[in-house]
């Protein structure tokens, strides 16, 4: 059974001038990512650009991450997508791949009921042997999840083992804390409501700002997982705006500025997704400063 805890990163996917992957950049952001001491990687998600990349670019990431992690930590692959069939069928590809487990969103833009996301995620756990992290985010599915639809499932799927909550819904996710089975973590969706929720029981985030401040957030989790609230609490403020400001446009526009403002990644996307604005990126560089990210990152 996996078990998973504390600061999982949902990887950017860093890309050249010309529009290709940078694998050499990719590398260096996870090195970047095992030094600081994450507790799991989490490439082809929102975060990830998932849904600008073709079919063989998912597999070779998997495949790359798999072959430089070398098991150190769980690597959990997105593989959600609007329909069942492309969803199995890219799930079980990433499992042949050496995945861990694979993170699998709300099927969007079909608005699917509650019996259908039930129906589509058992059809999914029926289909595989690899474990499976739920993803709901409403606010780009157009669909919530409810509670009663994530217990149902967790209950009846024992390789679906953990829930990436994104709701923003706090009373959502007490309630599957309060009524998941043993094997089933919740995980915070959102980096300013990791706290909270693991103060209410929750396990742990799946992390943007980790991408640029991997040591700090995960310092700050461990420190909440432990019951160390006051460091806990210095540690989430210190890092309050620049999670806020993450999200000042489109995510990964600001992680992926900030990224290449610290020398990691180029400042690249690709369309329809466009560079930050000069007003955010003065915005970014200051919150920056005064979190100590520039200095600490760049001495």
């Amino acid at each position: 059974m996996l078990y998973l805890r504390g600061t999982l990163t949902a990887l950017v996917t860093p890309f050249r001038l010309d529009g290709s992957i940078d694998w050499e950049a990719f590398r260096r952001l996870v090195d970047f990512q095992l030094q600081a001491g994450v507790e799991g990687l989490v490439p082809i998600g929102s975060t990830g650009e998932s849904a600008t990349l073709e079919m063989s670019e998912k597999l070779e990431i998997a495949a790359r991450l798999v072959e430089w992690v070398e098991g150190r930590v769980p690597v959990i692959v997105g593989t959600g997508t609007n329909e069942t069939r492309s969803t199995i069928a890219l799930t079980k590809h990433v499992r042949q791949l050496g995945a861990d487990a694979a993170l699998v969103v709300c099927p969007y833009y079909n608005k699917p009921t509650q019996q259908g996301l039930y129906e589509h995620f058992r059809a999914l756990a029926e289909a595989v042997d690899i474990p499976l992290v739920l993803y709901n985010v409403p606010g780009r599915t157009a669909v919530n999840m409810t509670a009663e639809t994530q217990l149902r499932l967790a209950e009846e799927c024992p390789n679906i083992v953990a829930t990436k909550e994104a709701s923003g819904n706090m009373e959502q996710v007490m309630e599957i804390i309060r009524s998941a089975p043993a094997h089933f973590r919740v995980l915070a969706g959102d980096d300013t409501l990791a706290l909270p929720i693991i103060a209410c029981g929750g396990h742990g985030v799946v992390s943007v700002i980790a991408n640029y401040a991997p040591h700090l957030f995960g310092e700050c989790i461990r420190a909440a997982l432990a019951g160390e609230w006051e460091r806990a609490r210095q540690l989430h403020y210190r890092l309050f705006p620049l999670m806020r400001l993450n999200f000042i446009e489109s995510n990964p526009i600001p992680v992926k500025a900030v990224l290449a403002m610290l020398g990691l990644v180029e400042e690249v996307y690709r369309l329809p997704l466009t560079p930050l604005q000069l007003r955010h990126r003065e915005l970014l560089e200051r919150a920056l400063r005064e979190a100590g990210l520039l200095q600490d990152v760049t001495a």
